[in-house]
């Protein structure tokens, strides 16, 4: 009796066990694989980040009040270095806003820098940024007034660009085609891309601004305590004596490159920016 007893008992375990182990198989044969989804489909509707240094694309997406800012900000300036030195402000705010992704490029952020000027023979503060090749040096300023000083300083001291300077101060289609056929962009569209935001954003209305004033209105704009405009005969060492400067001070409150200077020329006489 005992020895039927265990022999049921023993028949009952190994029947259990080899369902439990069949459960076991059916249940892996059931199980859907897991699915990664990092390589879904889906990973091609999210938007890619677009490329910094594309001019094309740091111009085109920014918002109409992006660039209405940048303008509100800079067009007195631009204004006044039209007054100055003769290139229209449309250009200068357009080549502004192309250079600079309407102020919200590395550069400007780093150095004041709105037109990405280079080092050259810069000897005032720098700082590196990857352009055409890695770590170029470039110009800092202090003061965003300053870069725009240096551009038009970068214009009319450099001889391939005096053609620009026959040309009428309104005709903003000229002067964009003149740039680039001076060197001063490689890009075939850069006329193409200044005119178009140009009149995008009506910046051609701040030439008229400049070109309706009045002699003494320019006068007045020019002949204050911390500027001199430049007359035939000066020289940087009878201005700077004039003000009890050194000729190094002169250059350096304007950026100057050299001794060369024109008639008309608009010098500031004293050192308006903290950084000198």
């Amino acid at each position: 009796m005992l020895k039927r007893i265990f022999l049921l008992a023993l028949v009952a375990s190994f029947t259990v066990g080899c369902g439990g182990a069949k459960k076991t198989v059916n249940r892996s044969k059931t199980s859907k694989p897991r699915i990664d989804r990092t390589t879904t489909p889906r990973d091609r509707d999210i938007p890619v980040k677009e490329d910094p240094k594309s001019i094309e694309k740091v111009v085109n997406p920014v918002p109409k009040d992006g660039v209405s800012a940048y303008v509100e900000t800079y067009a007195e300036i631009a204004k006044e270095e039209m007054l100055q030195y003769g290139i229209p402000a449309s250009i200068t705010l357009a080549q502004g806003i192309l250079e600079s992704g309407a102020g919200k490029g590395e550069l400007v952020q780093k150095a004041n820098n709105h037109f990405g000027i280079k080092c050259h023979d810069w000897k005032g503060a720098r700082v590196y940024h990857d352009d055409d090749e890695k770590g170029e040096c470039f110009r800092k300023y202090s003061l965003a007034k300053f870069s725009y000083r240096d551009h038009s300083l970068f214009l009319t001291n450099r001889k391939r660009y005096l053609d620009l300077f026959k040309l009428p101060k309104d005709d903003y289609k000229a002067w964009a085609k003149g740039l680039r056929a001076a060197g001063y962009a490689t890009d075939k569209k850069y006329p193409s891309k200044l005119i178009s935001l140009i009149e995008r954003y009506q910046l051609y209305k701040y030439d008229g601004e400049v070109l309706g004033k009045s002699e003494d209105q320019y006068t007045k704009v020019t002949d204050q305590l911390d500027q001199y405009t430049v007359q035939k005969g000066d020289t940087l060492y009878s201005i700077a004596k004039k003000y009890n400067l050194t000729v190094a001070n002169l250059k350096q409150y304007n950026g100057l490159e050299d001794n060369a200077i024109f008639e008309g020329q608009v010098l500031y006489v004293k050192p308006l920016d903290r950084g000198y």
